[in-house]
C-alpha cells in the first residue's frame, strides 16, 4: 500500500505529513473536483478541507495545531508532549479513515462543498 500519511518527530516538533500527490489520493482529489469545481485538491484546499472537518468531528485535533500546506503536500504540526503525540496518532487515523473510506469525502463536499471556504 502506498503511504500517504506518516508522523515525523524532530526535536521537539512533531509532524503528521499527509502526502497529496501520491497516485492514490490524486485519483480521489480528481474525483472530488468533479463533485466541485472550488475543490481544486491542491495543498491549501486539504488545510482547508482537514480545518472544516476537523472543525466539525474532531476540534480538539486542532488544538495547538499550525500547518503548513504545499502543492503536493500537507503538513500539520504540533509541539512535542504526550498530548499532542495523542492529537497526532488521531490525526493520521482521521486521514487515514477519509483516504481508505473516500465516500466519506466525497459526501462531504457534495453535501457541504458550498460551506467550505475553498482556497481558489
Amino acid at each position: 500500500m502506498e503511504k500517504y500519511v506518516s508522523i515525523v518527530k524532530i526535536e521537539n516538533n512533531l509532524s503528521v505529513c499527509f502526502y497529496s500527490s501520491t497516485e492514490k489520493v490524486v485519483t480521489i482529489a480528481k474525483k472530488m473536483n468533479e463533485i466541485n469545481e472550488d475543490a481544486y485538491m491542491h495543498g491549501y484546499n486539504w488545510e482547508t478541507f482537514l480545518n472544516y472537518y476537523l472543525a466539525k468531528h474532531a476540534p480538539d485535533v486542532l488544538e495547538g495545531m499550525g500547518s503548513d500546506p504545499e502543492a503536493g503536500m500537507y503538513v500539520a504540526y504540533y509541539t512535542l508532549s504526550p498530548e499532542t503525540e495523542a492529537r497526532a496518532e488521531k490525526l493520521v487515523q482521521i486521514i487515514t479513515n477519509l483516504i481508505e473510506n473516500e465516500e466519506l469525502l466525497y459526501q462531504t463536499v457534495k453535501n457541504e462543498g458550498n460551506q467550505i471556504d475553498w482556497d481558489n
